[in-house]
């Protein structure tokens, strides 16, 4: 048994998929079952039970998966604590982001991730909720910020933030109020994401807790399409401050306070609860956790106390 075994089956465990481990570690499905077939055989007995479904794990799997983890976890550690003997942490981290983050945050974060452990990699990638949700399950993605995430034990979610939503308006359209209350928003034709993104399902979720539903005009999975969309008056969107001043400019768009209750998202730093935390990512989160105090924090209070000029 060596390493590289040992994680391809954690990996396919976790999974409960050879095909869906291959795509995640880049490897062909046909030597991915066979180092796993390999591992059986050294074991001298079964440790996936294959089905038309994908696989799950016997008694034996799930103690070597249990196990398992915790060796690739010290091994991990072991190549920090060689690397920190030299004066530096080392490693790889991946880090998941929404696009309306991606343009404040990922320069500031890669330039103090590169100040304090230079000797370390970070790779920063975009996606939306439930696709980087998907991305911490399978391990592509160990660390993430999530808007609006729903508990989950496969999940540990520690709140950064909270974000006022607003009603986006084309800069033309005068005729609205300063404000919305949340019960009139059922007047106005929505160009939302499908389900399941979180930003939508914020929006059903509160409306359905005063027995209403949301006018939808068109599903788009793109901010910056969503926007050019209400440039053109196809209807209205629901998105933070930061979304639109970031991915558009917010002097294109008027931003409508929406009131009783107001719309608030809630920003979160997301990890896999099966892994443990290596002092690599631990330093990441600390910088995360700076860089969006300085760079979120004002505007989002701002956001929350001020009403939004009729035009912005």
């Amino acid at each position: 048994m060596d390493l590289k075994q040992l994680e391809y089956f954690v990996r396919v465990a976790e999974l409960g998929s050879f095909t869906r481990a291959s795509i995640a570690l880049d490897i062909a499905q046909p030597a991915l079952s066979r180092q796993i077939r390999m591992l059986e055989l050294e074991f001298e007995q079964n440790l996936l039970l294959r089905n038309g479904r994908g696989v799950t794990t016997t008694e034996a799997g799930k103690l070597l998966l249990e196990y398992g983890r915790g060796i690739l976890y010290q091994a991990e550690r072991l190549r920090e604590e060689l690397g920190r003997s030299r004066g530096a942490l080392v490693g790889h981290v991946a880090l998941g982001m929404p696009p309306s983050l991606l343009k404040i945050l990922a320069v500031p974060i890669l330039r103090e991730f590169k100040a304090r452990l230079p000797a370390a990699k970070l790779s920063i990638r975009e996606g939306l909720t439930t696709s980087m949700h998907e991305a911490l399950l399978s391990g592509r993605l160990d660390l993430a910020l999530l808007y609006n995430a729903a508990p989950s034990p496969d999940v540990d979610l520690q709140p950064l933030l909270k974000e006022e939503m607003f009603l986006v308006a084309r800069h033309s359209d005068t005729t609205l109020p300063a404000s919305v209350a949340m019960s009139d928003l059922t007047a106005y034709p929505l160009i939302v994401p499908s389900r399941p993104n979180a930003i939508r399902m914020l929006i059903e979720s509160e409306l359905a807790n005063l027995g209403l539903r949301p006018s939808i005009a068109l599903e788009v999975d793109g901010v910056s399409t969503i926007l050019d969309l209400v440039t053109e008056g196809f209807g209205y969107a629901i998105l933070s401050h930061n979304a639109v001043s970031n991915l558009a400019g917010t002097h294109i768009f008027r931003l409508i306070r929406i009131t009783n209750p107001l719309l608030i998202g809630k920003l979160s730093l997301a990890l896999n609860s099966h892994r443990q935390i290596t002092a690599t990512q631990r330093a990441l989160i600390e910088i995360i956790r700076q860089v969006a105090l300085e760079r979120l924090e004002k505007s989002f209070d701002a956001n929350a106390n001020a009403p939004p000029p009729a035009q912005t």
